[in-house]
Order: C-alpha cells, then sequence, then structure tokens
C-alpha cells in the first residue's frame, strides 16, 4: 500500500505542478493533444467536427455538425486515470523490463481508449442529448475505470510479482 499511495502522491504532484504552468484560461497542453486527436478521428469518418478553445475559459468546444455538443476539460484528458493505473502496477511491480513494458502500453492503451471515448460520446450526445447523464456520468466511466481494473488484474494475475 506503501508504495501505491507514494507513487499516487508523488505522480499527481507532478501534475499539478505541470497544470500550474498554465494561465488559468489556457488550456494545458496535453489536453489540447486530446482535443487534437479527438477532431483527427472524427474527420477520419468524415463527421463535421471543429474542437476549439473556449474563448474566455480553460476547456475545448466541441462542435458537432456546427452545434455544441460538449466540452473537453482537463479530467476529461485520462491523466488522473493513467496516474492510478501506474500506481497500482508499480505497487505490485514485477521485474523492472516487464513493468515498464506494461505500464507504457497501458499508457497508450488508456489515451486511446479516452479518445474513442469522447469521440462516442459527441456522437452519442449529438444524436440523443437526452441521455447526458447515462452516458457521460455512468455508462462512458464504467468503461473506462473497467477497463483500467480489468488491465489491473490481468498485470497482478499474469506479470507481477504476485502471479502464481
Amino acid at each position: 500500500m506503501g508504495t501505491f499511495f507514494t507513487a499516487y502522491i508523488i505522480l499527481t504532484v507532478v501534475y499539478k505542478f505541470y497544470l500550474n504552468s498554465f494561465k488559468a484560461d489556457e488550456v494545458d497542453g496535453i489536453t489540447n493533444f486530446v482535443g487534437q486527436n479527438v477532431e483527427q478521428l472524427l474527420q477520419v469518418f468524415n463527421y463535421n467536427v471543429s474542437i476549439q478553445k473556449n474563448g474566455s475559459n480553460s476547456w475545448l468546444d466541441v462542435l458537432f455538425n456546427k452545434q455544441y455538443i460538449v466540452r473537453i476539460i482537463e479530467g476529461c484528458n485520462a491523466v488522473s486515470v493513467i496516474i492510478l493505473f501506474i500506481s497500482f502496477v508499480l505497487a505490485f511491480s514485477g521485474k523492472l523490463k516487464v513493468t515498464l513494458l506494461y505500464i507504457l502500453s497501458g499508457i497508450i492503451f488508456i489515451y486511446l481508449l479516452n479518445i474513442i471515448r469522447i469521440a462516442l460520446l459527441t456522437i452519442l450526445l449529438f444524436h440523443f442529448p437526452e441521455k447526458n447523464h447515462l452516458l457521460h456520468g455512468v455508462l462512458f466511466p464504467l468503461i473506462i475505470y473497467g477497463t483500467v481494473f480489468i488491465l489491473w488484474i490481468i498485470w497482478v494475475n499474469k506479470f507481477s510479482k504476485y502471479a502464481k
């Protein structure tokens, strides 16, 4: 437990320092990159999407078919989920090379899943705006946290020092 909390606190503090390097009305670089990737993914499928910085706030507005649908805030960039993932894997670490490879591949997987999550959420909220709570508040968090939980189970059972 000590390793988990130590890693979690260190990574969270480093991330907070990163976030504090931006002005209050600026969008941080990671969130901007997430927005660009969501826009690129939706455009690959010929959706009319534009993601732009909100004029006076620190988030990105997502326009789908020229209609405002959602905003991408710092909390949507999956960094907090990735910090949890890394902390858990480190708490049950195995061999150094395997641990680092699993963390790297997990980060990439979680990031890509998050891009897909935001893109699908945008499309679904355009067609079913009345389902906002179900989609944004229940289904999509369940998908991303459920996937991270499955990655943890795989780690502990197959690769960690506790695997049999």
